[in-house]
């Protein structure tokens, strides 16, 4: 299984994926590591990325892209309205009030959610990666905004679902970066040290964002983040495209926003020139031909004109690099380093900016396009049992404060906390205690809605099931674990019901007073990090009314001091049961609708599958016409007739104008009939052209095997040394085998020569290739048999031929002789020993 990263971005994705040799971002199907996020609906199948974005001018209206915004967003969404001028393509309200996306799709208007479209284009980067891995992919780490809110959030977590994607961590694109900057880093401070500080800026093509972290070895934690929701290099290009827009209507009088794929191409070309401005100084023609209503329209900008006109974007680069510093209380001089990426941060006059605020140069260590998809792919391999990965610890920010509400008879009214602050560390979880005699309903809100880039500051509501009150009638104890987790969303995660039972001092408890703080603090530790809320009251107020959330953490040990010493004390059992939660979250799908759209998708992708084989079919049919009409009159030329060539020609022509008018749409069996039948009558053609190619070669192979046999008989016969141990009959065997063969290849060369090329060869590939694979398993094991060794004699038997027969050796057995050279010999008697000798 493999793991990916996935930077789902406005303008274009990326992927990366994490291997033994270190991170690797993956090419798609046309050898490029960038695919638009880009969705085009046709009458038969979808097209998705770079085949999308081909489209988006002759498609306009099917063709989807811009639509990463539109989560968990509702059609009256101020920031729906005003997206609604610049797209091509229309957006509907749904029936559950969400934005949706109207096409045309597979010859019927079809209304997408954002969710099941934003799944089209994972499912196209997951299958990117799978084809690149050979390997299923299942585990993935998608990068969101880190000013991504909670419905926004998990709008992005049931897409990766529809995708069939199991999403560890949804990943605040400045976190990613800041992993990916930190983690291959030898010289971070120790973690009883200084940290590090560093500010990371992420301006890419539709909002801006910056974060500031502190690095110690192992360990990174955001301190703060701000952001500019919709600063990116898309406000710079539209303000290019409202200038030629209003130059152009005056020199030719043309209303180019009346017509939309006029105003699309002007886009295209104003995003070439503010990237060509970015790196010259000069004029810079801007021509497009045939532009609207057969006019050619032509203009200049230069880098100069254009940074006047984007005065009112460049003075809201600084407030958010201001805004971050002040959050996490840290001066200009605290910054070790400012890593800019994104492809707007590429923009001369932005850069500028951010070096002169800092008073420092920037940093540009990491890929300004794949550091987001690089850090979710680390973070991916950190999560994943798979993978050894060095330990890095990551912490991340709270990007709006949070707080419950609920419903107080105490104060005839709603009573509410501020659960999380701003920039509070997250994942995290923290338990609160109610007393209630009945279900209650805690409502998450966002504090300050007016720092709120969402128009609705609500969260979910949480309705606790099943609280009753204690056997005394008093209020019973609620335990609430509330939690931001990994993704970046609140929930409230558990309720427990907290029974007391007391006992007098005399009686026989059956646990004691220890066993139940520990049954208590376990509820407390369930998850890490950990804090209680503890909320100050006087204890008149706690006896006036039962009904407030308390302390349950330290508070108690003070309470009791405060409270005059009891006569006799009781002690208490207590148990926990755990309580059943109603979760009303906003903008939710449910698990019903996510089932069909999850099935869907399937669909969708099993008929793009089929129209793709249909089309290979196809081309594979117009493909073979072109190759055969070609090398009809070339390489095949001479092995083919006169009249089978006129008559196979008539029918290639046939088959391509069929093509184009009847065989324009037709089935995939068809096509693959057709090609069948064309292969009927240019097979045999081809088949004589490969087999002049190959035959001389396997002749010339025969006629060397046949030479190198010829000789070894010739050497026999001579009686040379090389070949005297072999066998006379074996050899008159090789002769024979050798002259039968030298016969047939004469034989079948005469034949052929006389033949003519049009005609079907007289001897085939095959059966050359079996007459040499028939001499060499005659032959070979004759002439390539060893000639015997003889072995010198040993020098035992040299001595014993100069100073006469040794006693011990001959042909019984017995101790053999002291080599020469010995001081000690063998005794005869196998039973005496041998005197002991010390070794070193």
């Amino acid at each position: 299984m493999s793991v990916v990263g996935i930077d789902l971005g406005f303008q274009s994705c990326y992927v990366a994926v994490a291997r033994a040799g270190g991170i690797e971002t993956i090419a798609n199907e046309y050898s490029d590591r960038c695919t638009p996020a880009c969705i085009s609906f046709g009458p038969k199948n979808r097209s998705i990325g770079a085949a999308a974005k081909s489209q988006i001018i002759s498609n306009a209206k099917n063709t989807v892209q811009g639509f990463k915004r539109f989560h968990g967003r509702a059609f009256s969404d101020p920031f729906v309205e005003a997206e609604k001028s610049n797209l091509a393509y229309d957006i509907v309200q749904l029936p559950t009030g969400l934005t949706g996306i109207k096409v045309r799709y597979m010859e019927e208007e079809r209304n997408f959610t954002t969710e099941q479209v934003t799944a089209m284009l994972l499912s196209k980067l997951k299958e990117t990666a799978e084809s690149v891995l050979k390997k299923p992919v299942v585990d993935c780490v998608v990068s969101v905004p880190c000013f991504y809110t909670d419905a926004e959030r998990r709008s992005v977590m049931d897409a990766t679902q529809i995708a069939g994607l199991n999403c560890l961590r949804l990943m605040n694109e400045t976190t990613a970066v800041a992993l990916a900057y930190g983690i291959y880093k030898q010289d971070l401070p120790g973690l009883e040290e200084k940290p590090r500080n560093v500010v990371f800026i992420d301006m890419g093509h539709s909002s801006y964002q910056v974060s500031v972290c502190a690095f110690n070895r192992g360990k990174l934690k955001v301190l703060a983040t701000a952001f500019d929701t919709t600063l990116g290099g898309r406000k710079f290009d539209e303000v290019l495209v409202n200038h030629f827009c209003e130059e152009f209507g005056k020199k030719y009088k043309l209303d180019i926003k009346s017509k939309i794929r006029a105003l699309l191409r002007l886009s295209q070309e104003c995003e070439k020139l503010k990237k060509l401005m970015s790196a010259n100084a000069s004029d810079l023609p801007l021509s497009i031909e045939c532009f609207m209503n057969d006019v050619d329209v032509s203009g200049t900008m230069n880098r100069g004109k254009f940074l006047e006109m984007c005065d009112g974007l460049l003075a809201r680069v600084e407030p958010p690099l201001r805004s971050v510093l002040e959050q996490a209380k840290l001066k200009k001089e605290d910054i070790y380093a400012v890593e800019i990426v994104g492809g707007a941060t590429r923009i001369p006059a932005v850069k500028e900016k951010i070096s002169k605020f800092f008073g420092k140069e920037l940093s540009t260590t990491l890929n300004a396009d794949e550091a987001v998809t690089r850090g979710c792919a680390l973070q991916c391999a950190i999560l994943s049992p798979a993978f050894k990965v060095r330990e890095f610890s990551i912490t991340d920010v709270v990007p709006y404060p949070i707080s419950l509400r609920w419903n107080s008879p105490a104060e005839e009214g709603s009573s509410d906390c501020e659960v999380f602050s701003k920039n509070h560390a997250a994942p995290f979880s923290k338990v609160l205690t109610f007393y209630r005699k009945e279900p209650f309903t805690l409502e998450a809100c966002y504090s300050s809605p007016q720092d709120l880039p969402y128009p609705d500051p609500a969260i979910a509501q949480f309705s606790v099931q099943k609280v009753t009150p204690q056997s005394d009638g008093s209020s019973s104890k609620v335990k609430v674990k509330v939690r931001v987790n990994v993704h970046g969303i609140f929930s409230v995660s558990s309720a427990s019901l907290v029974e007391v039972q007391k006992f007098e001092e005399n009686e026989e408890p059956m646990e004691t007073d220890q066993n139940a703080k520990e049954e208590e603090k376990m509820q407390v530790d369930q998850e890490e990090p950990h804090v209680e809320e503890q909320q100050q009251q006087t204890p008149a107020e706690n006896k006036a009314e039962s009904e407030e959330m308390e302390t349950s953490q330290a508070g108690s040990k003070d309470k009791k001091m405060d409270q005059p010493p009891q006569a006799k004390k009781a002690k208490v059992k207590t148990s926990t049961v755990d309580l059943p939660i109603e979760n009303q979250l906003l903008w939710q799908i449910d698990r019903e609708m996510l089932n069909l759209y999850i099935e869907n998708e399937g669909k969708m992708i099993m008929q793009d599958k089929l129209e793709k084989e249909r089309n290979d079919a196809k081309n594979a049919v117009e493909e073979y016409v072109y190759e055969m009409r070609d090398k009809l009159s070339g390489e095949y030329e001479k092995f083919v007739s006169e009249d089978d060539r006129n008559s196979f020609t008539l029918k290639l022509e046939d088959t391509e104008n069929w093509l184009y008018e009847d065989g324009e749409d037709q089935p995939k069996q068809v096509y693959i009939d057709k090609l069948a039948e064309l292969k009927n009558l240019g097979q045999p053609i081809k088949t004589r052209f490969q087999e002049s190619e190959e035959r001389p070669k396997l002749f010339e192979e025969l006629g060397k095997q046949i030479q190198q046999y010829m000789k070894v008989i010739s050497s026999f016969k001579n009686k040379e040394d090389q070949y005297d141990h072999l066998d006379a009959a074996d050899v008159m065997k090789v002769e024979k085998s050798t002259n039968e063969a030298m016969e047939w290849m004469n034989k079948k060369l005469n034949l052929q020569n006389k033949q003519s090329p049009t005609m079907d060869p007289v001897v085939k590939t095959k059966e050359i290739e079996a007459k040499i694979k028939e001499l060499t398993s005659t032959c070979n094991p004759i002439i390539s048999k060893p000639k015997p060794k003889v072995e010198p004699p040993k020098e035992e038997q040299k001595n014993a031929e100069q100073n006469g027969p040794v006693d011990g050796q001959g042909d019984s057995p017995g101790p053999q002789a002291a080599e020469p050279g010995t001081d000690t010999a063998v005794p005869s008697d196998p039973d005496k020993k041998l005197p002991e000798m010390d070794i070193d």
